[in-house]
């Protein structure tokens, strides 16, 4: 897609939460695009923004080897009248920069806090359309904000006046009497500021005068030209898995290539019960000329993986494996060398690649087809790239695909292989599908579902417990449902299902499910616990 002529960006200086500014800037209709603060000038120059957002970070910049803008940054947005807005550390960097001071706070400051907004006159040059009302116009008096910080301002610069302080923070929110400089000690990006959002919004539209033209009916036009401009009369293979990233890149690709577009879907036998044959017949009904071919590796699959109980060991026989069944199945296509693979890379993995902290350690490897042989000669087709998981969800619906299609829950590359807590059979495997399948209809049925970002089924046939069923004995298997609730997978809290429907789902997959006994629930939150368990 052509991006728009007037757009932020946003440089990060290492927050855990650098992406949702990012997010709250698109939810305005903007475009924003993430840098790491270690950027050359000439980068930053050659993006030309609209406005530039200073994230947080973990350091303080009085320390040598901390973070800062590029050299020549500031004279840059001084010289082109670029607003700034500068979060937490991205304040104190504002404010440091600029001749202030920054140390370290006596009493750290974590959680929720009031701000108290300070109303500054008419006078010395602060307009009132610059001022600090007009940042926090309509939120009142009093803001509710997140604060996470150990160091605060002490001394503002020369040009600087306070528009917000709490108790314990006198400079909550600062900003340069021309307006064109605002810094928040507090964290607008995050849904703990209730009004957040509407800072950035504010910040965005009304201070760098950026019109909300950020549309997902404009990216499909524009997109499908790019795509059929970058393949011309090539050809582009794409492995689909039926959930919301792959469906929409199918569908999106198909509309601009056609029958030159070989979708095909590779059914590892652990998928989710008969999973292979819905996602090929909704695809196939809901995309107008589609047609996917499933390939049934199970088989492969399972020899592979008998008697493998490492999860990190199980991940990577699955990724090899079905790198292996992509291969053969290019091969068998006689595809040509310029060929073009598609991949659904969403801008949360950019960012992953790109920001200040750069990669982190690696927790679980990652199923992704991007990581193809370099033998295979095949350029990349990623028209997502520069969208988020909501963006994409919206994208879906503008191509016709069913609310079905676009917010079904994320299902692991690796399947049930990694849900299985022990080694894979395929005994086992069916014992998981019926019970995760009942878990499903009942979220579904009681209206559940959709609240909840995620929710599956864990087998754990290493733990054995006594039932009594009837007149007889038991001594099977236990599993353990998993509900979580987020925005951004970063982070992830336990869904409070209600009982009703716990009791429910327990009572049918003992009575239904063949091999389970006894059902738990999993209340653990992200961090410290990941949301798979494997």
């Amino acid at each position: 897609m052509s991006l728009p002529a007037r757009k932020i960006l946003v440089l990060d200086f290492g927050s855990q939460v650098t992406h949702l500014i990012c997010r709250r800037i698109r939810e305005a209709s903007v475009y924003s695009e993430l840098q790491a603060c270690t950027a050359d000038l000439s980068a930053i120059k050659e993006f030309s923004p609209a406005g530039v957002i200073l994230s947080g970070g973990p350091a303080s910049v009085y320390e040598d080897g901390s973070p800062h803008c590029p050299a020549g940054f500031w004279d840059y947005v001084k010289a082109e009248k670029i607003p700034v807005l500068g979060i937490c550390y991205g304040c104190q960097e504002m404010v440091h920069a600029l001749g202030g001071k920054v140390e370290p706070g006596v009493k750290r400051e974590f959680g929720h806090a009031e701000m108290s907004v300070v109303q500054m006159p008419v006078a010395n040059g602060y307009p009132t359309q610059n001022g600090g009302a007009s940042f926090f116009n309509g939120l009142g008096p009093q803001v509710k904000v997140w604060m996470s910080h150990g160091d605060k301002v002490t001394k503002l610069p020369a040009d600087f006046l306070p528009i917000g302080s709490t108790d314990n923070c006198e400079y909550a929110a600062v900003q340069s009497k021309d307006g064109m400089f605002t810094g928040l000690q507090f964290h607008p990006e995050v849904t703990h500021t209730p009004d957040g959002t509407k800072m950035i919004a504010s910040f965005v539209l009304e201070k760098c005068r950026v019109e909300p033209t950020w549309k997902m009916s404009k990216f499909i036009d524009d997109e499908i030209s790019k795509i059929q401009k970058m393949v011309g009369d090539g050809v582009c293979i794409g492995a689909i898995s039926g959930g919301v990233d792959s469906t929409v890149c199918a569908a999106l690709v198909h509309r601009a290539l056609g029958k030159r577009f070989y979708p095909f879907m590779v059914d590892t036998g652990l998928l989710r019960k008969d999973e292979a044959k819905e996602v090929k017949s909704r695809l196939e009904k809901e995309i107008d000329g589609f047609k996917l071919e499933v390939i049934d590796a199970s088989d492969t699959f399972y020899a592979e993986l008998k008697d493998v109980t490492e999860p990190e060991k199980k991940r990577k026989i699955i990724g090899r494996l079905f790198i292996e069944q992509f291969e053969a199945a290019v091969k068998r296509l006689d595809l040509p060398e310029n060929s073009y693979l598609l991949q659904g890379t969403l801008y949360p993995d950019v960012i992953e690649s790109t920001s200040f902290k750069g990669p982190a350690t690696t927790i679980k490897t990652h199923h992704n087809v991007g990581g193809l042989p370099a033998r295979m000669k095949m350029q990349l087709c990623e028209p997502l790239r520069l969208l988020f998981k909501d963006e994409v969800r919206d994208l879906g619906r503008k191509l016709d695909l069913s609310e079905w299609s676009v917010m079904r829950h994320p299902f692991p590359g690796p399947g049930l292989g990694i849900r299985i807590l022990d080694h894979v059979t395929r005994d086992r495997v069916a014992c998981l599908q019926a019970a995760d399948a009942i878990y499903m209809e009942e979220l579904l049925a009681s209206g559940e579902y959709q609240k909840i970002g995620q929710a599956f089924v864990v087998l754990l046939p290493t733990v054995r417990t006594v039932g009594v069923m009837g007149d007889h004995r038991t001594y099977e298997w236990v599993c353990s449902l998993r509900a979580v609730q987020t925005s951004d997978y970063m982070t992830a809290d336990w869904y409070h299902l209600p009982y009703e429907v716990l009791g429910k789902v327990s009572t049918r997959i003992i009575n239904e499910v063949k091999g389970i006994n006894r059902v738990c629930f999993d209340i653990s939150s992200k961090p410290p616990a990941t949301i798979e368990w494997e």
